[in-house]
């Protein structure tokens, strides 16, 4: 090792006892002592004595940062869980929703599509329509609520959420949640949408009801909720209620995201919907609401999408 400039300047002399050494041998020395530590002596008056200079290897530089980040997509793990369907174990894999967020959003999740209707990470818009375009999932049940029409089932994961999300609001204190729609299908989507038309026209359809083929609630990912007391409300009278703050305060805890709010009217096209909440499971739900957003396009990094394509 060589030694320390301060150090060799810094040390007291001591008193010679003999003879002193005579100047070649000194340089010797010191040649040698430098060549072991691979730094040659630069003095052109020990040339002669100086030691063939020590072959010192060269070691490749490292360019700080070129370590490619790895791919979640790549773990066994998440393979398997993608394959067996399992959403909660693939987002848990990737390392909690926050991490599957930022792969997603960094382009480093090629296993992730935010297209597969049959994935909580589905993003369906106006811009965004279901693939297939009538499609209708495999596992539905029905809502473990008070319904106020005919459509009363919701993917088996979703049914399990809103029941407890229920029954936690009224231990609260706030009253007792109902559900007003829950899975519609593309048939029914086109009925309830051509109605929309009719009583409002295209622009007010549009700001309220989605087209057919671009609904979450075709998925069965998604659920309108109401107050109920002794009867049930409607949705216009959702908002403003004390399930309506407890709903908005607290759904994420089960998996759930209010999907319309009125911040994010610009980026969805649709007005204010506190009544419908769009499940996403508790990982991810947990991310949007730490992370402070408002849509799922924001979340995932996707374009707004007020309008319909032409």
């Amino acid at each position: 090792m060589p030694v320390s400039p301060h150090a060799q300047h810094a040390a007291p002399r001591s008193p010679i006892r003999g003879p002193a050494l005579p100047i070649g041998l000194a340089v010797t020395a010191i040649g040698i002592l430098l060549s072991i530590a691979s730094t040659p002596l630069a003095s052109s008056s020990q040339s002669n004595t100086m030691p063939a200079p020590v072959a010192v290897m060269e070691v490749p530089s490292v360019e700080v940062g070129a370590t490619p980040a790895a791919d979640p997509c790549a773990e066994v793990a998440v393979q398997e869980s993608i394959a067996a369907g399992d959403d909660a174990a693939t987002i848990a894999g990737f390392g909690g929703g926050e991490n599957f967020r930022a792969a997603v959003v960094a382009g480093n999740a090629p296993c992730i599509s935010l297209s597969d209707p049959a994935r909580v990470w589905v993003v369906v818009n106006k811009t965004r329509p279901l693939d297939p375009v009538e499609y209708a999932p495999a596992n539905l049940t029905s809502v473990p609520l008070q319904m106020t029409t005919l459509s009363g089932q919701v993917r088996g994961d979703v049914a399990a959420a809103v029941g407890e999300m229920a029954v936690a609001a009224e231990s609260a204190g706030v009253g007792r949640l109902g559900a007003n729609n829950g899975y519609r299908s593309y048939g029914l989507q086109v009925t309830t949408y051509e109605s929309h038309v009719r009583d409002q026209g295209q622009a007010g359809a549009d700001a309220g009801s989605a087209r057919p083929g671009h609904s979450e609630h075709q998925t069965g990912l998604a659920v309108d909720v109401v107050a109920c007391g002794a009867l049930c409300g409607g949705l216009d009278g959702f908002g403003a209620t004390a399930q309506s703050d407890w709903v908005a305060a607290h759904a994420w805890e089960y998996g759930f995201v209010v999907r319309y709010e009125d911040v994010g009217s610009p980026v969805t096209g649709y007005a204010p919907e506190p009544w419908h909440l769009r499940y996403v499971g508790r990982e991810l739900a947990a991310a949007y609401h730490q992370g402070g957003f408002h849509t799922l396009e924001e979340f995932f990094g996707l374009p707004a999408a007020p309008d319909y394509l032409p």
